[in-house]
């Protein structure tokens, strides 16, 4: 008996968001995602665009070129890099630290699709320029005193995987040393210097520190943390063995990057100890557990299956009802956080997940 076709849920969802979702900017040769479903009048046309969300719109595509590369799909990981750039005001650089991470990771990987890799460059610079000496780590965003994992974490994947190992490595350090939470094995969101950590846990921070803990292990990193951490998210952040979810807005993408980087776990963490095969299998299981409950609980849509924001409760095909306000950085839940760009684009990153390790020979060792 054959189990699931993740690569055709995979593309299933692929085929769904972009179908709904990816839209002209208002010129030939561009697309970005609208973020909502059905659209608001001012996601339409793209005057509310929320750059991260662009970013792992992006990071998604290039999953879905790596799952099965084809011309249609590298031709549309360099349309919408292009797209962001130009939204952007001709450039991929911002205030915000965390954003520059993100488009700078799938710009990365986005590189063997085509798009140019002198585009990465001043993203790599400015990060690296952000270092906080002698007390390390790096802001939010530019004048701001909030340090946090979701800035750290990025950046130090995106700094390992670009050859900038000691600042990795430093900046892991940092995570650990200030972030991680004792008695809990999570990490911290973030804190302001001389005041307490607050113990706030979500789910991408600790993917994020996942994915560079696991990067800087090519370089002979200690194993340990990431052995640690799985096992705190296993048993911090399920319900019944599948991932726990963040609502829409913003938090929606949360557990999708999550199960991103417990793929590259399972998939790429070395070494043959038992907590390694333990790290990795657990890794699959929470990706294979979670993708399950989220296609279980999909419901159909125009363009195919639509996901919730939770992966354990039936999905609910949005209305108009009114979507969430945004100032900033922060943008709040839809009413129906299926309506949510970032909530389509978590599952998607999720089924692209359980694709990478569908056929991959996995040890048994918890």
């Amino acid at each position: 008996m054959t189990g699931p076709d993740w690569a055709h849920r995979a593309q299933a969802a692929e085929s769904a968001v972009l179908g709904r979702h990816l839209r002209t900017l208002g010129l030939p040769g561009t697309r970005l995602g609208v973020v909502s479903w059905p659209a608001a009048p001012s996601h339409r046309v793209f005057l509310r665009w929320h750059f991260w969300w662009q970013a792992h719109l992006l990071d998604c595509a290039v999953d879905a070129w790596l799952r099965s590369p084809d011309a249609t799909r590298g031709r549309r990981i360099r349309v919408i890099a292009r797209s962001i750039r130009l939204r952007n005001g001709g450039r991929f650089t911002n205030d915000y630290n965390d954003d520059m991470a993100w488009i700078g990771l799938a710009l990365h990987r986005a590189v063997a699709a085509g798009v140019d890799p002198r585009s990465i460059r001043p993203i790599v610079t400015a990060l690296l320029d952000a270092w906080q000496p002698p007390s390390g780590g790096i802001r939010w965003r530019r004048g701001d005193e909030f340090y946090n994992a979701p800035a750290n974490g990025p950046t130090a994947i995106l700094l390992a995987r670009t050859g900038f190992h000691r600042r990795a490595v430093a900046m892991t350090d940092w995570i650990d040393a200030n972030l991680h939470v004792p008695g809990s094995g999570l990490m911290a969101d973030g804190l302001v210097p001389g005041q307490p950590v607050q113990p706030t846990f979500y789910t991408y921070n600790q993917g994020s520190v996942l994915g560079a803990e696991v990067a800087l292990t090519r370089v002979g990193h200690d194993r340990g943390r990431v052995h640690r951490l799985v096992d705190a998210v296993d048993a911090e952040l399920t319900t019944g063995g599948v991932l726990i979810g963040h609502g829409g807005g913003n938090g929606g993408l949360f557990t999708g990057i999550l199960a991103r980087y417990l793929a590259v776990v399972a998939a790429e963490l070395p070494g043959d100890s038992t907590a390694d095969r333990r790290a990795r299998s657990r890794a699959a299981r929470l990706v294979l557990d979670s993708a399950s409950a989220a296609w279980a609980h999909r419901v159909v849509a125009p363009h195919g299956p639509l996901f919730g924001a939770d992966w354990t409760v039936l999905a609910q095909i949005p209305t108009r009802r009114p979507v969430g306000a945004s100032d900033g950085a922060r943008i709040d839940p839809s009413e129906q956080p299926e309506r949510d760009l970032s909530v389509q684009l978590s599952a998607w990153m999720l089924l692209e997940a359980a694709a990478r390790l569908a056929d991959r020979p996995l040890a048994a060792a918890d």
